[in-house]
């Protein structure tokens, strides 16, 4: 757990000892976050973005910096801000394990603890808010330009972490139309068969984001 804010950390700590999860360790700056990843190997950390000393993106520095030293370490970024400058180089590693949420939008314990456990798990989850300002930074050559729009929006909604089921009820659809979409974008990203769906799902939903 890193956050700078002992109050909120306390709180988070309680919230996740609450529901059966051990805590390994709790810092407020950097450092201590990519020591602390490096020593524990946490199923996951969980990183606020602003610490000290400049309280701007120290979070997602440590964050980029902790898994170039424990390759894939899981990171979920819990903070009252959208930060892109170091989005990016988080993202850049394609074997996922990674979301972004922001406190104020978390209304619901459940959706918390289903995030941390998606990212936990090797799986992505990024607020809504998240995703459109890193599409904001989309390049012109967009890897994405054959995916039908019904496709993008399908997209969309697994970069929310949301299920089969979950996008089905969204866009009203049945579970074989979401899944046909699936099919589909797996398909124009040349994301092979061989691969685990989780696997293709992590892959498709980091390009997206990237694009």
């Amino acid at each position: 757990m890193a956050d700078d804010a002992v109050l909120i950390r306390a709180g988070l700590i309680s919230l996740l000892e609450e529901f059966g999860h051990e805590v390994v360790a709790a810092v407020g700056d950097r450092e201590s976050l990519v020591q602390a990843v490096v020593k524990h190997r946490p199923d996951v950390s969980v990183v606020d973005v602003r610490m000290p000393p400049s309280f701007t993106d120290e979070g997602l520095r440590g964050a980029v910096e902790a898994r170039g030293l424990v390759p894939g370490a899981p990171v979920l970024i819990l903070s009252q801000y959208v930060e892109v400058s170091y989005a990016d180089d988080l993202l850049a590693d394609a074997r996922g394990a990674v979301g972004y949420l922001l406190k104020d939008r978390v209304v619901d314990v459940d959706e918390f603890l289903d995030g941390l456990r998606r990212v936990a798990t090797g799986g992505t989850v990024f607020d809504p808010q998240v995703v459109s300002q890193l599409m904001v930074r989309r390049r012109r050559n967009d890897p994405l330009a054959t995916l039908t729009p019904r496709e993008r929006e399908v997209l969309g909604l697994m970069a929310e972490g949301k299920s089969n089921q979950a996008i089905g009820r969204r866009l009203v659809v049945s579970d074989g139309a979401v899944e046909k979409h699936i099919r589909s974008i797996f398909a124009k990203l040349n994301l092979h068969a061989e691969d685990s769906d989780q696997h293709r799902r992590v892959l498709a939903v980091l390009a997206y984001l990237r694009s």
